[in-house]
């Protein structure tokens, strides 16, 4: 999984899936988090073989950096995994890929094994610099959080997005509240109280597998994705306008809180995501939403002007990297000014799309200004009402970004 993710591109979740879903559930928690990890801790792993090889990382064979990145995770990151085994296996990969190579992995291992722990919490992030390869984020990143955020705040963020991700889920509003809905699970959970309907599961759940799920009562989705319904704040009776609405869980959340009455106009561009989109409002119980095939940024509502507007566009996603390993050195700078000319056109027709005095709330699930207070400072005929950011170190959830629009 590993080589694919950094050799072929590949999705690190859908890469590692058809790899591990024949293991026993103890060995697939286990693949998972170091196939995951070493993809994640990438950058700083790499810093620690250029100091112990005296070479580039970038020098070295796929196989070889492949095999050093999982032996050198083991080492530094993960409890309960002897040396001598993380040596072992990691000197055993490379035999087989690159036995001319196995004695330097070998000799890299050790040397970081003798240092353990310390090595990684001896790296400074004082600068960008030093924080790209402390934890583990390509060097423009680290540039863009420390400008936008300040240097401490910048690295409390830096240090978070590499803990474990929430494990929330929504409870359906439409069948049962979040106290119900953690009664029924049989899990450690706890609620999460903002929003009400979200419930925080503390231990192993297979969310999708449960019965719950199947029968709608609920579903995954953290709590900064569940703020951005409550900001919408739909009455039941009104017609919102829900645009790049799949894969449904902004879509059924609004019309949960409408009690199902009223009209959704729920937009995706994507046909095979719109049909998802459908059964996931089916299995919600979500009969106030129509479907749209269409692209949101040529969205034209005529004469029959929305009540509010949910503007939930592509974005880079930099909110999310605690739950998506491979997403830090797949976003560059050059992909979020294309993404924020698109962001741009769709928050256009939804300002075509919403009644004098209607509201607007955009939503992203990236920590960018250029895609968020800039994109909402520019757009004319809008007054802001309110803002909320929130940001995985001092929230515990996601990172997003939620303004509220009130046409003029």
């Amino acid at each position: 999984m590993l080589r694919r993710v950094f050799e072929d591109q590949a999705y690190a979740d859908r890469a590692l899936r058809p790899l591990v879903e024949d293991m026993d559930p103890r060995e697939r928690a286990f693949a998972t988090q170091l196939a995951f990890g070493a993809v994640q801790r990438a950058g700083t792993l790499d810093s620690i073989t250029e100091r112990f090889a005296a070479r580039p990382a970038t020098r070295l064979d796929p196989p070889v950096r492949a095999a050093l990145r999982l032996g050198l995770y083991q080492l530094l990151f993960l409890q309960g995994v002897p040396d001598h085994a993380a040596v072992d296996s990691s000197v055993e990969l490379a035999k087989k890929d690159a036995p001319r190579a196995a004695g330097l992995v070998n000799a890299v291992l050790r040397k970081a094994a003798s240092g353990g722990a310390a090595l990684v919490d001896a790296l400074p992030d004082a600068t960008p610099e030093q924080a790209a390869i402390r934890h583990s984020v390509p060097l423009w990143l680290a540039q863009l959080w420390f400008d936008q955020l300040g240097a401490d705040e910048a690295r409390g963020l830096l240090a978070a997005i590499n803990a474990p991700a929430e494990h929330a889920l929504r409870a359906n509003g439409l069948l049962l509240t979040a106290a119900e809905l953690r009664a029924a699970l049989g899990v450690a959970t706890h609620l999460g109280l903002d929003p009400p309907e979200s419930v925080v599961v503390d231990a192993p759940f297979d969310a999708h597998g449960s019965p719950l799920f199947r029968g709608g009562a609920l579903l995954p989705q953290s709590r900064a994705s569940q703020l951005v319904a409550r900001a919408v704040d739909p009455q039941p009776g009104e017609r919102i306008l829900d645009l790049c609405a799949a894969p449904g869980g902004k879509t059924t959340h609004l019309a949960a809180l409408m009690g199902d009455r009223g009209e959704i106009v729920a937009v995706e561009r994507n046909p095979a995501r719109a049909d998802g989109l459908r059964r996931t409002t089916k299995r919600m119980r979500a009969s106030i939403v129509a479907v749209h095939v269409e692209d949101a940024s040529c969205f034209d509502a005529g004469d029959a002007l929305f009540d509010r507007v949910l503007v939930d566009p592509p974005c880079s996603g930099l909110g999310t990297l605690r739950s998506r390993p491979d997403l830090r050195w797949r976003a560059n700078p050059h992909q979020i000014e294309g993404l924020v000319i698109e962001q741009r056109a769709i928050l256009e027709a939804a300002a075509r799309a919403v009644k004098p005095g209607g509201r607007i709330v955009y939503s992203t699930c990236t920590l960018s200004a250029a895609e968020n207070e800039e994109q909402v400072a520019a757009l004319e005929g809008f007054a802001i009402e309110a803002t909320r950011t929130t940001l995985p170190h001092r929230d515990g959830t996601d990172g997003f970004f939620i303004c509220t629009l009130r046409r003029l």
